[in-house]
């Protein structure tokens, strides 16, 4: 169902944008504000257009984005194309063309009770000099950092120390995405061939995610509720997939084409309940996890490919940003799943059957014993 009447509050803040995030609670003092925080600019060439990060308030009453960010810091010729916020509020870590930069929140500065954002002191030695990183992700303990290149190579590192735990120079040709499971007992990679689970206990490679007709993995992501499944993206020639994976055997357990267009962005909710694309036309898709049935479809949610896509964590709203240089932020509302309402309509009219068919066999053997006893009077 086509849901282009839903409300969302979209801004224009003047930069392409590449990354987008929420921020923890955690990193403000002022703890009835929420903020978001976007990455993105013109790159390296003389377009005019800074690279720059930006810290903007969304306020949940109102449902409405700050007309213009609250904070911004530069990042000179560097364009900041990725970013991983830390889990408990510590800060974030930043790709940039040539190496991962760790920045920090700001809340001594607030101005007005604003956010604001600075560059650490924190040198990160191990990720100078490395290229271009397509991929970043903490365990939600904040204990470990996966770093996955434009080369292939994987990183984990436990954080903050930066010690290594696993370095894989060609887990793929291409790294394209990475996440950790819920206990952090686990990481999946995906790029270029299958998609690979990595042991965080032993460092090893323990299993592939199979792939069929023709897949190109995406985007992965576990669900964090309790009914072990991880979420992959898959692209087939007849569009944009998602591929559920069971967490024990690591076998699939169902594929679903959700839309025709190439996804350029996906997230799961926290709480497991709902999923969401973005795909190459500007357009966003969420999705029941339960019934893998498409719940909103916003059209043209931007006018460019959105390029990232992330729920809030309280799952009440999911920020989306694009290089069109616009954010939104659209409100979710809880729908019943089409999927549950359909079993539950079979199992009535099945019920009713039952009633119906028990009735005519009571009906008949009554009037059976009726014109037995009629007889003998």
């Amino acid at each position: 169902m086509t849901k282009n009447d839903v409300v969302s509050s979209s801004k224009m803040y003047g930069v392409p944008l590449y990354g987008a995030a929420w921020i923890p609670s955690s990193a403000s003092s002022a703890a009835m504000k929420s903020y978001v925080v976007l990455a993105g600019g013109g790159g390296e060439g003389r377009s005019g257009i800074p690279n720059a990060l930006l810290v903007s308030e969304f306020d949940f009453p109102s449902n409405s984005l700050a007309d213009q960010p609250v904070a911004k810091l530069g990042t000179g010729s560097d364009l900041p194309y990725r970013i991983s916020v830390h889990p408990q509020g510590e800060g974030l870590i930043c790709a940039l063309p040539n190496s991962c930069r760790w920045f920090e929140w700001d809340p001594s500065s607030d101005n007005n009770g604003s956010l604001n954002l600075k560059t650490s002191e924190k040198v990160l030695e191990q990720l100078e000099d490395v290229g271009q990183q397509l991929a970043l992700a903490f365990n939600q303990e904040g204990s470990l950092l996966a770093v996955g290149g434009e080369d292939g190579k994987l990183r984990v590192f436990k954080w903050p120390s930066m010690e290594i735990i696993l370095d894989e120079a060609t887990a793929h040709s291409s790294v394209k995405d990475l996440d950790f499971s819920p206990d952090s007992k686990y990481l999946v990679s995906v790029g270029s061939g299958s998609g690979r689970v990595w042991d965080m206990t032993s460092s090893t490679s323990i299993a592939s995610l199979s792939k069929e007709n023709g897949d190109m993995f995406g985007f992965c992501r576990f669900s964090h509720n309790d009914n072990q499944v991880l979420y992959v993206t898959a692209m087939t020639d007849r569009g944009g997939n998602i591929v559920k994976f069971n967490t024990s055997s690591w076998k699939r357990l169902k594929s679903k084409q959700i839309v025709r267009d190439p996804i350029s962005s996906f997230s799961v909710s926290d709480d497991g309940n709902l999923l969401a694309v973005g795909t190459i036309e500007g357009s966003i898709l969420v999705i029941s996890s339960t019934s893998m049935q498409v719940q909103t479809i916003i059209k043209k949610a931007h006018l460019g490919l959105v390029t990232a896509l992330t729920f809030s964590q309280d799952s009440r709203a999911l920020l989306s940003a694009s290089m069109d240089s616009s954010v939104k932020v659209t409100p979710i509302t809880e729908k019943e799943d089409s999927g549950g309402n359909f079993w539950i309509t079979v199992f009535i009219i099945l019920l009713a059957a039952v009633i119906y068919f028990a009735l005519q066999e009571e009906g008949a053997s009554f009037i059976k014993s009726f014109s037995l006893t009629a007889r003998r009077e």
